[in-house]
């Protein structure tokens, strides 16, 4: 009877057990044989936090990483093989310019074959406030930029700063001095409304000292850090006056009360070469007081921007067409020549050999694409590449753009070596037809650059510390939560790549060359690199700042 009885209460307390744990298993076997739409499995995870890989699969479901690790039973509508590759987060290119490339042609190839997913315009100049008719742009505000960058779509996605330097233009257009109290007023409502438009934060580009105005500059900042986006810059001099222009964005930092990131950290001409470690402890000094600077990097020794850039300020004074004006006014010329400035930032810019042709605007010089200005003067028979220069410029009406080899790669190597650095291209998203001259390599080569030569051939970097520097470490200094990881719930923008043969296949003299060694590159969960070929895919967007309050977009 007892024994009767025993198993009675066995029956029963398994058949309770089991209805109990029969939803729960019911439920794990519906989970693990969900239909995914992408599927990528066996590949090397490098979730962009720095730690070291793992192997496992990543499911993909409407746009968002569903699921990672070992997903057995489950089916989708496309599977990757990826065994042998790595697995990373898309790339975040924190520093670029394809504003109008972009309109041009969406399918910003030479960014998306490297793995970039999202790129970060804004500096001296921004998609808005657009007021100047002499820009030649159909829009006005950061809304409109935003729309007609959707009407034919664009493969990756965007974030776009606003310029104080444009913010500045826009009221004050090219006049110096200090705005007056009613126009530093305008300034702050036109910061206000482009952080309102979908702004992430504020950028700027500042000559050789630092800000001109800088109490202007921490009154917008504080604008821009109430909406909760941060403050960007170009320093300067980049050398000679640096210690002073990161002393200008500390105190931007400590009196906005906002994130500060820079760009592009390195040091320029021969004579500064070895002083970058001064720097490095000086952002560390003010990081350890609990200042939050960051800063970016190329992985390059060469610069590339407008001849400009070496004249005096007064020559450009005024803005474009009064400094083409004064380029073919024979005293201003003697006085450019003469001016000590003109000397010192030609030198610090790589001097008449490091200073080359790239583009030249009005006339399209392509015979001289490529030269240095000296070995264009000896072509031409200057006996001074300084009259070269002033005449190329007065020819072309200011606009000719260059690469400036000026740089020192143990300077390169330190910069990348410090974990608040990130890679950036500051190059633009384009194809190789639809580009005239000769554009600077890292529009086609910075991020694989960094990992087939720095991190394979060099090892200046573990792998991880370059996935991380170019995800989530980027991520972070945007205030970007759904991006820069392999997590579940966040975005799928995702780069797959083979470390074993990633790299660039440019060069200075052939910039025009796509990337190698990245397989696929996935975009809001949509392949747009497939086998190393463009899709053709479009599912990238504007992702607009949090103080966005603009509809539509």
């Amino acid at each position: 009877m007892l024994k009767r009885r025993f198993r009675f209460l066995w029956v029963v307390v398994v058949l309770t057990t089991f209805t109990a744990i029969f939803p729960l298993l019911s439920s794990a076997q519906q989970s693990s044989s969900s239909e995914y739409d992408l599927i990528i499995r066996g590949g090397r995870i490098i979730d962009g936090t720095g730690n070291p890989w793992f192997s496992g699969d990543v499911a993909i479901r409407e746009g968002l990483i569903a699921e990672v690790g070992v997903i057995r039973d489950a089916s989708a509508r496309r599977v990757i093989d990826a065994t042998g590759l790595v697995v990373a987060p898309g790339f975040i290119d924190l520093h670029g310019h394809s504003t109008n490339a972009l309109l041009t042609d969406g399918n910003g190839e030479s960014k998306l074959r490297q793995g970039v997913t999202l790129e970060v315009i804004g500096e001296g100049e921004s998609v808005a406030p657009a007021n100047d008719p002499a820009e030649g742009r159909s829009w006005e505000t950061f809304t409109d930029y935003f729309s007609e960058l959707m009407q034919d779509g664009i493969s990756m996605n965007l974030i776009a700063y606003v310029s104080y330097n444009q913010i500045r233009r826009a009221v004050m257009g090219y006049k110096e001095g200090p705005a007056t109290p009613a126009e530093l007023e305008q300034m702050r409502q036109v910061t206000a409304r482009s952080m309102e438009q979908g702004a992430w934060g504020m950028a700027s580009e500042f000559p050789s000292g630092g800000p001109a105005h800088i109490n202007e500059v921490i009154e917008l900042a504080k604008v821009v850090a109430q909406y909760g986006g941060n403050f960007t810059s170009h320093t300067g001099s980049e050398g000679f006056e640096q210690e002073a222009e990161l002393n200008a964005a500390f105190r931007i930092a400590e009196e906005a009360q906002i994130p500060v990131h820079t760009f592009h950290l390195k040091v320029r001409s021969q004579e500064n070469w070895g002083t970058i470690r001064k720097f490095i402890d000086q952002i560390e000094a003010a990081r350890a007081r609990g200042l939050d600077i960051t800063a970016n990097q190329y992985p390059y020794t060469a610069m590339n921007h407008g001849w400009a850039e070496i004249f005096p300020l007064w020559a450009r004074e005024g803005g474009p067409e009064v400094f083409a004006q004064r380029l073919n006014d024979p005293a201003a010329r003697e006085r450019i020549k003469s001016d000590p400035d003109f000397h010192t930032w030609s030198e610090e810019h790589g001097g008449w050999d490091g200073i080359v042709l790239g583009y030249a605007a009005h006339t399209q010089r392509t015979e001289y694409e490529g030269m240095s200005i000296r070995e264009i003067a000896q072509l031409r028979g200057d006996s001074d590449p300084a009259d070269t220069c002033l005449d190329l410029m007065a020819e072309e009406n200011g606009r000719i753009r260059g690469l400036f080899h000026t740089m020192s790669e143990e300077d390169v190597r330190l910069v990348m070596q410090q974990p608040w650095v990130a890679v950036a291209s500051d190059g633009q998203a384009i194809n190789m037809e639809n580009y005239p001259g000769l554009p600077h390599p890292r529009y086609f080569g910075s991020n694989v650059r960094v990992l087939g030569h720095y991190v394979r051939e060099e090892r200046v970097l573990s792998l991880e510390d370059a996935v991380r520097k170019m995800t989530s470490l980027p991520a972070q200094i945007l205030g970007l939560s759904d991006r820069g990881q392999i997590r579940e719930g966040l975005a799928a923008d995702l780069a797959i790549f083979d470390p074993s043969t990633v790299r660039h296949t440019n060069s200075f003299d052939n910039p025009k060359s796509y990337a190698e060694g990245v397989h696929y590159t996935i975009v809001n969960g949509v392949l747009v690199i497939d086998d190393s070929e463009h899709t053709g895919a479009r599912p990238g967007r504007p992702l607009l700042g949090r103080g966005n309050t603009a509809n539509g977009v």
